[in-house]
């Protein structure tokens, strides 16, 4: 696996969101032994950079990767996120320098850890300024508590306000052939201040792979039964994108899903993409599509597609986003 850099962080090109093992989608949290195989397998292929947060279960996530590095702990690049469970009492999200200072040490618990590597806020936090979360934080960095610290989701503007008080290591928001989004303002933003970039859902919630071609085989509860790119005539549409994915996959011997993410490698370094599974053989395949090599054309076709049909989250969610 290549490694690339996320301000002065290494991590391989491709690392493991953990997510989905415990929450949101279908299968989730049915099978730890499985999940806890998964991320022994994304280690010794070199994938190791794992991401999880407070918010997911709550807390079961980081206790299952907690456990699962529990003997390899100094292979791994350890990141999680704080702000959208308060501990505090407060209503919203909560990123207040007194919730800050609780959440880390429960994540530092559960993580089996004496230190986090890359400490994401997981949204930003509109009650509380910018300057003093990352204050915060700063103060983590200084006690060896935290080694880098990240936002998820910010808007280029508060990306600027939080890297003048203490160096951002990485930005987290949603990019891949749907959702093109960051190419107008975070990217750019990420650049010029040497800050690297952490696609989630690169595959667009499964999307990509080209195996979805219907909701029937998700659970009631799987939540992108209420995506809007996944209901009605969205839906519909957006099989189109897949389905060209699908010849250029055909034309690079890959699959569609390794075709997403060499085309996310292809837009520069310090682009380190963290798609999701708890499947071994989904992983072995995501991880492979790191010593894929597009051709130009194949870029520039790709570039070409027209990103997915309705919102990525539903109202109440994207209000959330690019504060």
């Amino acid at each position: 696996m290549q490694i690339t850099r996320l301000g002065r962080l290494e991590v391989p090109r491709i690392g493991l969101g953990v997510m989905g093992m415990s929450a949101f989608y279908t299968g989730a949290g049915r099978d730890m032994g499985e999940a806890v195989r998964t991320i022994h397998r994304a280690l010794d292929l070199g994938v190791t950079h794992l991401d999880t947060a407070e918010v997911y279960g709550p807390y079961a996530n980081e206790e299952l990767v907690g456990r699962a590095v529990k003997t390899r702990r100094d292979e791994v690049v350890l990141a999680t996120k704080f702000g959208l469970v308060s501990h505090t009492g407060r209503p919203g999200p909560d990123s207040t320098p007194a919730n800050i200072r609780t959440a880390v040490e429960g994540s530092l618990r559960r993580l089996g850890t004496d230190r986090i590597d890359l400490y994401y806020q997981h949204r930003v936090d509109p009650g509380t300024p910018i300057e003093e979360t990352v204050g915060a934080l700063s103060e983590l960095v200084a006690a060896g508590k935290v080694l880098h610290i990240g936002l998820s989701e910010a808007a280029a503007g508060t990306i600027r306000r939080a890297h003048a008080i203490h160096p951002l290591a990485a930005v987290q928001s949603e990019y891949s052939l749907w959702t093109r989004d960051p190419e107008a303002h975070i990217l750019p933003t990420l650049r010029e201040l040497g800050i690297g970039f952490v696609p989630c859902s690169p595959l667009g919630h499964g999307f990509l792979t080209g195996d979805l071609r219907s909701l029937d085989g998700l659970d009631a509860d799987d939540w992108r039964r209420t995506n809007p790119r996944f209901t009605g005539d969205n839906f519909t549409r957006n099989l189109r994108i897949v389905d060209e994915v699908r010849e250029i996959a055909d034309e690079a011997g890959a699959t569609p899903g390794q075709v997403a993410l060499a085309w996310l490698l292809a837009q520069g370094d310090g682009i380190a993409p963290i798609p999701g599974t708890k499947r071994i053989d989904r992983l072995e395949e995501n991880s492979a599509a790191d010593a894929i090599r597009l051709t130009a054309d194949q870029i520039t076709r790709l570039n070409n597609l027209t990103p997915a049909s309705g919102d990525r989250h539903a109202e109440a969610d994207m209000a959330a986003i690019d504060r």
